[in-house]
């Protein structure tokens, strides 16, 4: 259990106190979601590790899952028998890290909140992929969340394959830090340390397997997070962390690990893309005509950088890819919504019939 932790060193600011004594939040505990498990969460308050579960009321009146505790959330609780705690309220959130739901069209799911950066990892072994490097940092984009990227496994390959894949994603992403390292032998350890700010959540994205677990045991200086054994057939460690934890680093840094995600759909993400694929959306505002598709048109300044080698074609298949999968969502969205309209007219529609029958 820790004990004595102070809310400010877990990223309790002056924002936050104001809306605790402006909404009469003072007569509850303050305390941050460090697990959840179903309608269970583990809270991390000055009394040390709470076990808590939601006020009834929190629970009926919420919409959406995006209503209740997760993750990196600040919450008000008050505890009995000890450890033990009820969560009353969740405090307001300045970023939220989300993806759409996999296998619910039109539906999202919350990642992680308060979340400051967002570590990317990406080995350089067989499971690299700079699109989906450009996926997670859309999601980062859209929450406001710092993005940055760690390219671990560099040891797997040849130096200069290495060097020549590291300066390809330099390249492709120059307006972010990019951080080679190795986890096995420590190159590159100690310039991360460097990024590394105390009071600060750092949220690990990445596939099962890359290493995220293994740097933060590599960042606390002990064997935090469990990790898998690599496997010599497919040059990647076993999957091993099946839930979201925050954990709180000696040197006061504050890390959220997460399960591989398989899976990186975005949703609502228009922002996202823009800060993403700034390129393209500079040359998109020099197009000839506002309704450019960006495929066939004469005057559209996206084919033309592209036919001049200014554009990186994969870059430009990747953002029109994205951009489809966005339009998607939205259209789902408002399917829903007008389903959702319809069915609710129908209702009332039927109870003034009943009524009017009575």
């Amino acid at each position: 259990m820790n004990n004595n932790i102070d809310i400010k060193q877990l990223g309790f600011n002056k924002q936050l106190e104001t809306y605790r004594s402006q909404h009469q939040l003072d007569r509850f505990n303050v305390g941050r979601v460090v697990k959840e498990h179903k309608d269970r969460f583990l809270v991390l308050a000055p009394e040390g590790e709470i076990e808590s579960e939601l006020l009834g009321n929190l629970r009926y009146t919420a919409q959406s899952r995006a209503d209740l505790p997760a993750v990196g959330d600040w919450v008000a609780i008050t505890l009995y028998d000890g450890n033990k705690g009820i969560i009353h309220q969740v405090y307001p959130r300045h970023s939220q890290l989300e993806r759409q739901a996999v296998g619910r069209s039109g539906e999202k799911q919350l990642i992680a909140t308060n979340v400051d950066y967002g570590i990317i990892v990406q080995s350089l072994n067989r499971d690299f992929n700079a699109n989906r490097i450009e996926r997670y940092l859309t999601l980062c984009h859209q929450a406001n969340i710092t993005p940055m990227v760690v390219l671990s496994k560099i040891d797997l390959l040849g130096r200069a394959e290495a060097d020549g894949m590291i300066q390809a994603v330099k390249d492709r992403l120059p307006q972010v830090t990019v951080l080679p390292l190795s986890n096995a032998s420590g190159e590159g350890m100690e310039l991360l340390r460097q990024e590394i700010q105390p009071g600060k959540t750092y949220c690990l994205l990445g596939s099962s397997g890359v290493g995220k677990s293994t740097l933060i045991n590599q960042l606390s200086g002990s064997q935090r997070m469990d990790t898998g054994a690599i496997s010599e057939r497919i040059d990647r460690g076993k999957h091993v962390t099946t839930h979201r934890e925050l954990i709180v680093l000696e040197t006061g840094a504050i890390f959220i690990d997460n399960p591989g995600l398989r899976e990186v759909g975005i949703a609502d993400s228009q922002e996202g893309l823009e800060k993403t694929f700034e390129q393209i959306y500079d040359l998109i505002d020099e197009c000839k005509f506002n309704d450019c598709t960006h495929t066939t048109e004469k005057g559209c300044a996206v084919l033309a950088a592209l036919e001049a080698g200014d554009l990186d074609e994969d870059v430009y298949q990747n953002y029109m890819r994205l951009e489809r999968e966005q339009a998607h969502y939205a259209a789902t969205v408002h399917e829903r919504r007008e389903r959702e309209k319809s069915m609710g007219k129908l209702y009332k529609s039927i109870i003034q019939q009943k009524q009017q029958n009575r």
